[in-house]
């Protein structure tokens, strides 16, 4: 059986070759590092630059994570022949994160907690800002793998769920209901709570601005594990300040550190979000989880397997629409 060539790229947010490696078979050649043999096949890694791209038996690049960065989704168009995948390890986790904001914010845990750490119990005999989710509806924007979990728990809670997807089919026993997303018009003034977990594309991108916000419930609570720009940022900033919507969780940005010495001292948006206190904000670690190494080399060795076997891998990511 031929050897495949795989070459992992070693930038951040990339797969970790130490947990990758012992789950290879002998025909799975496994190198690491900026410079692509010529031999590669396969290129591992987000951010792959022209050069790493252009080495002359690539044929396939397997992002480890979900999404296409618009830097690579631009440089793609120069190397048609390259097939695009993601992994879908992180499903799980960024669908409890999605549970976890949508619950804190929308009990506002957090400044209950910050109060009480200070000794101060006067929240407790104010009236309760929190928003009661049971008996409520949940709209999904991106009922896809994320979204179906997020589904699965709301319906849980008691919430009536709704979903939005590029092709809606029919329900699934998750959902009681899925549409296409030209219908957000008809769905937004039905939900107290929005999930989003789309991906950002041109189509996505702005989304959620002003009015569709300003069709939300007063007492509705937005969450978004998407994409930052999917909700516009002017926008939501204002409807959270002026209590035009009850609360957002976030874990996902506008502005992010460009290096390590940045991590300490780089905003998130050009809006003071941090000065609300109906918001909770988390610095998109959604997919992270002690397990998030192994569970994505699980997933990559499942996929080179694919490669091996002479299967077509799993997850191709369709360039025009993003994902």
């Amino acid at each position: 059986m031929p050897v495949i060539h795989v070459h992992m790229l070693d930038t951040a947010d990339d797969a970790d070759a130490a947990f990758l490696a012992p789950l290879l078979d002998d025909e799975i050649s496994l190198t690491e590092g900026p410079d692509v043999p010529a031999a590669t096949q396969i290129l591992i890694g987000g951010l792959p630059t022209r050069e790493q791209l252009a080495s002359p038996r690539v044929t396939s690049l397997i992002i480890p994570w979900v999404g296409l960065p618009g830097r690579t989704r631009k440089l793609l168009d120069d190397f048609p022949h390259v097939q695009v995948h993601n992994l879908h390890y992180n499903a799980p986790m960024v669908a409890e994160m999605a549970v976890a904001l949508l619950l804190a914010a929308a009990k506002f845990v957090v400044p209950f907690d910050q109060a009480l750490r200070r000794d101060d119990w006067g929240p407790r005999y104010e009236p309760a800002p929190s928003v009661l989710l049971s008996g409520r509806t949940g709209l999904v924007l991106g009922y896809g793998e994320i979204g179906r979990r997020v589904a699965k728990v709301c319906r849980a809670l008691g919430m009536t769920v709704l979903g939005t997807r590029l092709h809606p089919q029919a329900t699934d026993g998750i959902a009681h209901e899925v549409h296409a997303s030209f219908a957000l018009a008809d769905l937004l003034p039905r939900a107290q709570a929005l999930v989003v977990c789309l991906p950002l594309t041109p189509e996505t991108k702005g989304m959620i601005g002003k009015d569709q916000l300003a069709l939300l419930p007063p007492d509705a609570v937005v969450v978004n594990i998407g994409r930052g720009p999917i909700v516009d940022e002017g926008a939501l900033y204002a409807a959270l300040r002026d209590r035009h919507i009850a609360a957002a969780g976030l874990d996902v940005w506008y502005n992010y550190p460009t290096d390590e010495q940045s991590r300490a001292a780089t905003p998130p948006s050009r809006y003071p979000f941090g000065e609300l206190d109906n918001v909770v904000m988390s610095p998109h670690r959604g997919g992270s989880v002690v397990e998030t190494e192994q569970l994505r080399a699980e997933a990559l060795a499942e996929m080179l397997r694919a490669a091996v076997a002479g299967k077509p891998l799993p997850n191709p990511v369709n360039l025009d629409l993003g994902y």
